[in-house]
């Protein structure tokens, strides 16, 4: 054969696939199905690095299975809309569809180029009526069922984006995109009642075995169930009250104080006919300009009182009502009861504002004293100042507080949870229209579902004023009624682009079915994902979502599934110059030059050879250039041997007692044994490789000029190549491709089985035992394995160097591992 020439070899089998459709899926009762998933990728111009490895991780796994007999299910698609496609549309005087759509057919070039076996005929892509009209189509499903609604909402706001921001898109209180400060603005906007799943979200993370542990911690953290009480606070001359949650109603009596959070919608009804209003309302302008994130993480104790008083139900005392910077809507019920010797954040509060501290729990042996306090005593403890329950635990007052607050109707028990309803409104144009109209008789409607997709109109000016350029077009905004043919107008906003990546998943199993969301038998075939894989700065958000979608689609009769992915792995990170890889640090590897000067092998080589999946990659140039050396030596190797190997493909014998066949067979199954087990074992592919690496140095040792004196050697050792590229195919498919077609093989070597290990070649007659004095080594044994352990200890004590290093020192016990060491004790 010719010299390894990877940019022919590689463009000459990505063809090949495709022409033959290697990789298309089909449903096949018959097969076991294996759903391998890669996040699918936001179309921004070109890949990276990061979809590099990602995606390669992916391909393996694959390939793998595959090879393993299993029907895999490998898609691709596009994850196509979102800020990004409006902003450069902006900048640049074009359209966000065109923006994208070109950016998918380079970005799917590259894709290819690096020979990755997806089935492109299910390739989707967001921004297209027909994906998005099943979004909305669930939308109205879920607004049926009450798990959509709307409300006027404080919301995280980028005025250079012009749109919400969840908060995990706020990073140090500035937009993740073009880091423009947040500021707090209230607009109405939909929301998901994703807390109506709260309890079950939390509960099935205990049954996600295949996923790490620091994911389900951060899912489990995030949902964030606390069991406590709610207790309510008359508000002092007027009928209104507060209802307080809390996990320490044991310090009810010591309570001095209540606070709201500035953006509480009854704050309103306090400051109605409020002498106190103006002060007020310039601090909660003052505290709104600042994020939630950064709120939370400063945990400044600036308040301002309200002029209003609220009543302790426990003791009737009356406490001032606050409005605090501290306190947060989104946990608990935006209210807290501030109990400062019992809590760090109410005492500082309460040291702040010159506000009295009463302990109304005591530690075992010890007294606190208000007065002389440095902080709160946040344990648990023996009753004070609490009425009838002092001189009890606190733990067992608890439970006693509530059940008396329950007998009046001024508390009861509760579980609370720190989610909160998905906020899904984004005030932009590139996104899905969300299937509402605004009439004026019938109020708010649904779209009609023969209307569906309401499609998103392509002829809008671009001008970056603050609200939904679609509010802007006429045909699109103002229609009629379908209910009384009257005026109506559409919803401007768009839908949170998490949504579409929240169920597409579903859709890849049967993207061109016309009747629904998906095909039941399909999706049940192909359902769940069997592996999933990205970035861990998916974790909370993007999971819980999908997890929560899949939950609805469950209700609404779409599937019958309760959790989306059974195993998940987050890879690690790029590294180069001890950063992440990102325009910004200038430290970019661009795939595309990498491909042209070495090839597609060479670079999935590297990535999967530098580090496991799910560490960080320290990025190498010569680690690179290692890659490319292998497989030109593997090129040179295995080129050498095809002559003879060529010349017995069809020889027979039954003679496999020569040492030298004996120990090709050992050899080659212990290369089976090493990658199989290193795939399955949580996919340690570099160890994989390096075994198969030893494996083309034990070839590269055999003398080709015996070669034509042994045939039943070249046979043995054909089988042995063969099994060798099998093993070595899901890393570095193309030039094993050209190497397996030139050993004569017609089709392709993922039409082949993976190879399995034969136990009995392994076994070897004789082993090395370790020699250790007092557990440090002092020498070794070849012996047979399973020796008799005394005789061992016999040839222990025996052998010269230990016996040497023992001397005259007496012997106090010989322990012996079978097969492995034997430890003298002196």
């Amino acid at each position: 054969m010719d010299d390894y020439k990877p940019k022919e070899i590689e463009q000459k089998w990505q063809n090949y696939w495709e022409e033959k459709r290697v990789f298309k899926s089909k449903e096949d009762p018959s097969l076991l199905k294996y759903y391998c998933l890669e996040m699918f990728p936001y179309p921004s111009g070109k890949i990276h690095m990061g979809h590099v490895r990602n995606y390669t991780i992916g391909d393996v796994i694959a390939r793998y299975k595959t090879l393993r007999g299993f029907n895999v299910l490998h898609p691709i698609g596009w994850d196509a809309f979102g800020l990004p496609a409006e902003n450069a549309a902006i900048e640049h005087k074009t359209h966000p569809a065109k923006w994208t759509y070109s950016n998918i057919e380079y970005m799917k070039s590259q894709l290819k180029k690096m020979g990755f076996s997806y089935d492109w005929s299910r390739e989707i892509t967001t921004c297209d009526p027909a994906y998005y009209r099943w979004e909305q189509w669930v939308f109205i499903k879920m607004l049926e069922k009450g798990l959509v609604y709307r409300k006027k909402s404080y919301v995280n706001w980028c005025s250079k984006c012009n749109t919400v921001l969840a908060n995990e898109q706020v990073e140090e209180g500035a937009c993740w995109r073009c880091d423009t400060p947040v500021v707090f603005k209230e607009l109405p906007q939909w929301f998901f009642r994703i807390t109506n799943y709260a309890s079950e979200l939390l509960k099935w993370c205990d049954e996600l075995k295949g996923w790490p542990e620091k994911v389900l911690s951060m899912q489990k953290n995030w949902i964030g169930r606390s069991e406590g009480a709610e207790i309510d606070f008359q508000i002092y001359g007027i009928s209104e009250k507060l209802t307080v949650f809390t996990t320490r109603p044991d310090t009810l009596y010591g309570a001095t104080f209540v606070c709201l959070a500035p953006e509480h919608p009854f704050i309103d009804n306090l400051l109605k006919n409020n002498p106190n209003s103006k002060p007020v309302r310039d601090f909660i302008n003052e505290v709104l300009v600042k994020d939630t994130k950064s709120r939370y993480i400063t945990q400044s104790k600036k308040g301002m009182f309200t002029g209003v008083y609220c009543i302790n139900p426990a003791n009737n005392a009356h406490l001032p009502v606050y409005v605090a910077e501290y306190v947060l809507m989104e946990y608990g019920t935006g209210v807290v009861m501030g109990v400062p010797a019992h809590d760090q954040r109410d005492f500082e509060f309460a040291k702040e504002n010159n506000l009295p501290v009463i302990v109304v729990i005591q530690p075992e042996g010890k007294t606190l004293l208000s007065e002389t306090m440095k902080e709160a005593y946040i344990e648990s403890g023996i009753m004070t100042n609490s009425g009838e329950f002092d001189k009890i635990p606190s733990e067992h007052a608890k439970e006693q507080i509530v059940a008396k607050l329950a007998k009046t109707g001024k508390g009861r028990k509760s579980v609370r949870y720190r989610l909160r309803d998905w906020g899904v409104s984004r005030q932009r144009y590139w996104g899905a229209p969300i299937p509402v109209i605004y009439c004026d008789k019938c109020g708010i409607l649904s779209v009609n579902e023969k209307e569906l997709p309401v499609v998103l109109p392509e002829d809008v000016e671009f001008n970056p004023t603050g609200d939904s350029p679609l509010a802007r077009h006429e045909i699109f905004f103002n229609i009629k009624c379908y209910k009384c043919g009257g005026k109506a107008r559409r919803e401007t906003d768009t839908l949170d682009t998490f949504v579409e990546s929240s169920w597409y998943f579903i859709r890849y199993t049967s993207p061109e079915y016309r009747r629904g969301v998906a095909d039941k038998n399909k999706a049940a075939y192909w359902l769940p994902v069997d592996q999933y894989i990205g970035g861990i700065e998916h974790a909370i958000l993007h999971l819980l979502y999908a997890r929560f979608f899949t939950k609805v689609f469950r209700d609404i009769g779409v599937i019958e599934l309760d959790e989306p992915f059974v195993n998940l792995l987050t890879q690690g990170m790029v590294i180069k110059d001890g950063a992440k890889m990102s325009k910004s640090k200038g430290n970019v590897v661009n795939p595309d030059v990498l491909i042209e000067k070495y090839g597609a092998d060479t670079v999935r080589l590297f990535i999967l050879f530098a580090s496991p999946p799910e560490r960080d990659l320290d990025w190498s140039d010569q680690g690179v250039e290692g890659a490319n050396r292998f497989l030109f030596r593997l090129w040179r190797i295995i080129n050498g041997f095809m002559p003879e190997i060529n010349s017995v493909r069809n020889y027979k014998s039954n003679d496999n007692h020569s040492a030298e066949v004996h120990e090709l067979r050992r050899i080659t199954n212990i290369t089976i044994k090493k990658v199989t087990e290193d795939i399955e074992n949580n996919f340690h592919f570099n160890t994989a490789i390096s075994a198969l690496m030893e494996f083309l140095n034990y070839l590269s040792k055999i003398d080709l000029s015996t070669l034509r004196q042994n045939r039943l050697f070249v046979s043995k050792l054909r089988g042995s190549v063969e099994i060798f590229l099998v093993l070595l195919s899901p890393f570095t498919p193309h030039i094993v491709e050209e190497l397996w077609a030139g050993l004569g093989n017609s089709k392709s070597i993922f039409k082949e089985k993976w190879p399995i290990w034969d136990k009995s070649a392994i076994k070897t007659d004789k082993i090395e035992m370790v020699i250790q004095v007092n557990g440090k080594v002092r020498g070794h044994l070849t012996v047979t394995p399973g020796i008799n352990e005394e005789k061992l200890r016999q040839m222990a004590v025996l052998d010269p160097r230990v016996k040497e290093f023992l001397g005259t020192r007496t012997v106090r016990r010989i322990v012996v591992v079978p097969d492995k060491l034997v430890n003298i004790v002196i």
